[in-house]
């Protein structure tokens, strides 16, 4: 087999074990195998969630980004703080692209107008149990006077924003007070890119 080559996957059963604000599905599958033939019959749960948007707004006068700081239940028994902070996101609703998505997310948990969008990645953040993309971004920005508590009422929100040099956000991921993968992935690429952006947004 080469990497270009499609494989065959024959799905023999598929149930909905939960269906709230995400959904819970059981499969049994079976799937080709690297030496060749089918193999044996596997059962696996699989997460359905809507794909995501993440944006790092970055302020190129100012070489400064923007993050929030808000409570995420996944990290509440495996972290001494469970307040993360991270890139502003929301969920891609139907009919609407991930630029509206950045631009929409930006207004409502940060309180900023983005200018510009640079797309960077689409990912799968954890695809041996979830079917969830991400769209990442760059956004420009200006942080001057950006801060204060934002986030819907309606959606339980309460995000404070955060206003970092780079590299002090960099130095940030690299002590581990930033550890989440889309925050990392986004600010690393920014740290590599960081004169052609500003070469293109000053």
């Amino acid at each position: 087999m080469n990497r270009s080559q499609i494989y065959q996957v024959d799905i023999i059963e598929r149930k909905t074990c939960f269906e709230g604000f995400y959904r819970l599905d059981r499969l049994r599958l079976r799937h080709q195998q690297f030496a060749g033939g089918m193999g044996p019959l596997l059962t696996r749960e699989l997460f359905v969630r809507p794909d995501a948007v993440c944006v790092l707004p970055y302020d190129p006068l100012q070489d400064a980004v923007v993050l929030v700081e808000q409570f995420r239940i996944g990290t509440l028994e495996k972290s001494e703080n469970p307040w993360l902070l991270e890139l502003v996101a929301g969920l891609i609703d139907t009919h609407e692209t991930p630029e509206a998505v950045a631009r929409r997310e930006a207004i409502e948990e940060a309180g900023l107008t983005l200018s510009e969008l640079w797309s960077l990645h689409c990912y799968y953040p954890s695809p041996g149990g979830s079917d969830e993309r991400v769209h990442l971004f760059v956004g420009r920005c200006d942080s001057r006077g950006a801060g204060g508590v934002h986030g819907l009422v309606e959606e339980g929100e309460d995000i404070r924003v955060h206003v970092l040099p780079l590299a002090g956000a960099l130095q940030a991921c690299s002590d581990g007070r930033i550890n989440n993968a889309a925050s990392l992935i986004a600010l690393s690429w920014l740290a590599l890119n960081r004169d052609q952006v500003r070469a293109k947004w000053l």
